[in-house]
């Protein structure tokens, strides 16, 4: 025993000299193993971060971390090995460096024949690095002790053998170190990630790099316009972002809304600091009768138009009406206006009815995380009934199912009849994100596009005011709004392409890659609020107006300023932050190269060609509603899947929309309406067949586990998901070959 704890006290001291800590002399101070350690501890503590300098001649050479400006590295070991999941439970390993820096865990392989060349490596790479405030937890594992879960202020008595992180994106990464004699670095770099992730969700520091430096990081202007071009070759338009009149305009034009025009009216934010700079309202209504309508909504968010479907009928979206709003009679009559877009019927959608709300989407996706947790550090099959069990507590799968049963009934009260669908949220910025994307994903063939998919998570999320700073955490400041609805989102389309393989040009790794970069707080798209948050937070670092009056002039930001102030730009419209569609910025062009379906069929009818849908959307002896008496205007709610007419537009003066007093329609409309459901779901096959319209089934062994999202840990669900490796590919080539098998079986 003695021999044992002087051999290991001299592994200690010759580590430590090897870092050029000052150690005491062999017998000038007596310790007992436990006190030396602690002793080891605390001077190991006393290093700050490495210099700028350091780290400035290490990126010299080809084969080191590449850090962009603003980035430090504050610790790193050498000889670490990442671990690789693999079929056959045996674990391999890529041989590397892992690194520490202020703003992220990055591992950096080894140079080898077999892996990329190091000039190619991408910032944020999504296999081997993850940013501070993406880490849910720590772990160091040692062989003689229990799991210690690692923070900031943890005493860790011994030295870890391996780090586990466990993202917040599901992934989890696997860290051994070397054995002989390194043990040092490990207990250094494991202490130095717990206090910069707990330091990155202090101070400002973090928010600060990524907004003021990230914009560097952009591939070069040639690149991206023959990235543009090549997405506008294959995919008939590139990606709409919304910032700008013409991106509205171009939509517009492109859903074939002729009663639309683009309002202007919050062009500065002074209409509501929530919704985008222009919406979508009708072309008779003036701006001026416009204005009187905001005040009567939460948020001063009124409805105004998402899609417009090529049988005529208007998909909207608001705000619930304010409950202290007066109304004059003339600003009633604008909000009818605006609710019934020109339509003889109105059906206010009651989001809230059905769908969970945000909270309990937190809940369940909290209990999903741990449960996901707790495959990967166990030999628990996701196929055992307990675990199985576990799942079904978590609610997630309901909640899956819940909405994509209320997205089909909504496209479905699309399809049917020349109408305006409301959907009405309290505050219009999370349900109906959600709601209005599915629907659109049913009913648009161009929104199953690469392209159309990004334009319209930019219409429907980022533009329109979707929290997303506060319901991803991006920055963990306030997990009491954090809430993970466009996860869920994505879950539902996920869904959509289990069920509709050909009908999606896009693969389940593109939308795994989307998962992943939602957490990831280096683009300007999921780190705001809204457009007014994401300008004044951008308008001291690049490129921007002062004041933008009615004619239209504007006034730049005078150039020299900026760079007086040290923010580098090289042309007028060359600043500003990369959004997360610049796919080049994280993954290599043979991951994206994953992203694109090679059995997409196109629509012959679709609108990626920049025209309008056709009206042969659904066969013309579908059942309808009974038309609207001439002049004649209704009102419908619709709720927990069913319509009641309502006698009066407003709730003012009659309680509220949803009141249990409401008058039902006349006694046969309810079994009429869950005739035409049961009759548009028996055509299902034909409206795929068309490429149209997708009605999904929501039936219990319908909804499935996104298994290879949320099972990251699990080696068996990894196997084949951005293989690095011949055998890996191997793998994936088996399961494609599965899948292909199954499809030409059931098509034939």
């Amino acid at each position: 025993m003695f021999f044992e704890l002087r051999k290991k006290r001299k592994e200690c001291r010759e580590g430590a000299k090897s870092l050029g800590l000052l150690i005491p002399a062999e017998g000038s101070l007596e310790l007992s193993g436990t006190e030396h350690l602690h002793d080891l501890r605390r001077l190991l503590q006393t290093r700050g971060p490495k210099s700028p300098d350091m780290s400035d001649k290490r990126n010299e050479s080809c084969h080191a971390l590449k850090c962009i400006p603003g980035e430090y590295i504050r610790e790193e070991a050498a000889h670490v090995r990442k671990s690789i999941p693999s079929q056959d439970g045996e674990a391999t390993y890529i041989p590397g460096t892992l690194y520490c820096t202020n703003l992220r865990v990055a591992f950096l392989p080894d140079p080898s024949p077999n892996t990329e060349d190091c000039s190619c490596q991408t910032f944020m790479h999504s296999d081997y690095d993850v940013a501070l405030p993406c880490i849910g937890r720590l772990l160091a594992v040692n062989s003689f002790t229990k799991a210690k879960v690692l923070t900031s202020t943890s005493t860790l008595k011994f030295i870890p053998e391996e780090l586990i992180i466990c993202c917040r994106d599901f992934r989890v990464l696997r860290f051994r170190f070397h054995d002989s004699g390194l043990e040092p670095q490990a207990f250094r770099v494991s202490m130095a990630i717990a206090q910069a992730h707990e330091s990155s969700t202090k101070d400002g520091s973090y928010e600060d790099a990524a907004l003021k430096n990230l914009g560097n990081c952009r591939p070069n202007q040639e690149e991206e316009v023959l990235e543009e071009e090549e997405e506008k070759k294959e995919d008939g338009s590139p990606t709409l972002l919304f910032q700008t009149l013409r991106d509205w305009e171009k939509e517009l034009q492109r859903i074939g809304a002729a009663g639309w025009r683009v309002s202007p009216v919050n062009e500065r934010f002074d209409m509501s600091t929530s919704l985008p700079k222009y919406l979508w309202v009708p072309s008779w209504f003036l701006d001026n009768e416009l204005k009187r309508t905001f005040v009567h909504f939460n948020e001063r968010r009124i409805p105004r138009l998402c899609w417009h479907h090529p049988g005529g009928s208007d998909l909207l979206r608001a705000a619930s009406f304010h409950p202290d709003s007066d109304p004059e009679k003339e600003d009633m009559r604008s909000v009818e206006t605006l609710m019934l877009a020109g339509h003889p019927q109105c059906v206010i959608v009651d989001v809230t009815a059905d769908l969970p709300s945000p909270p309990e989407i937190q809940q369940s996706y909290s209990k999903l995380w741990n449960l996901s947790l707790c495959l990967a550090d166990s030999f628990v099959s996701f196929s055992d009934e307990k675990w199985l069990s576990s799942l079904e507590g978590t609610r997630w799968l309901d909640h899956v199912r819940v909405c994509l049963k209320k997205a089909s009934e909504v496209a479905v009260l699309l399809a049917e009849r020349s109408r305006s669908v409301l959907l009405q949220e309290s505050d219009d910025r999370d349900l109906n994100c959600l709601l209005a994307s599915l629907v659109q994903v049913i009913s648009d063939p161009h929104a199953r596009t690469i392209s159309g998919f990004q334009s319209l998570v930019q219409k429907e999320w980022v533009a329109t005011g979707h929290p997303f700073l506060q319901r991803l955490n991006l920055l963990q400041k306030n997990d009491r709004d954090e809430s993970p609805v466009f996860p869920l989102f994505l879950d539902c389309t996920w869904q959509l392409l289990q069920q509709f393989p050909g009908s999606f040009q896009f693969t389940e790794a593109y939308l795994v890659a989307l998962h992943e970069s939602s957490y990831v707080p280096f683009s300007s798209t999921f780190l705001f609020n809204c457009q007014w948050e994401r300008g004044r937070r951008n308008q001291n670092r690049f490129l921007t107006q002062l004041y933008t009056p009615i004619n239209g002039w504007r006034e730049p930001l005078c150039l020299e300023i900026l760079e007086k102030d040290g923010y580098p730009v090289k042309e007028a419209t060359g600043a500003s932050l990369p959004t997360i569609w610049d796919w080049s910025l994280r993954y290599s062009p043979r991951h994206m190269a994953r992203f694109r379906n090679p059995c997409y069929r196109r629509s012959g009818n679709g609108g990626s060609n920049g025209r309008a849908l056709n009206g042969n959307f659904l066969p013309q002896n579908i059942g309808k509603m009974e038309n609207a008496l001439p002049g004649k205007r209704t009102l419908y709610l619709f709720s927990k899947g069913s319509l009641s007419l309502q006698a009066h537009f407003f709730p003012w003066k009659n309680g509220s929309l949803a009141k249990k007093g409401s008058r039902r329609s006349q006694g046969s409309e309810a079994p009429r309406e869950q005739d035409r459901s049961r009759r548009c779901k028996t055509r299902s096959f034909l409206l795929h067949h068309d490429g149209l319209l997708l009605l999904p089934s929501y039936a219990g062994p319908s909804i499935r586990l996104w298994r290879r999202c949320y099972l990251r840990g699990s080696p068996e669900t990894q196997v084949g998901l951005f293989a690095p490796s011949i055998v890996g590919l191997t793998e994936e080539l088996d399961l494609l070959q599965e899948r292909l098998n199954y499809w030409q079986a059931r098509g034939s």
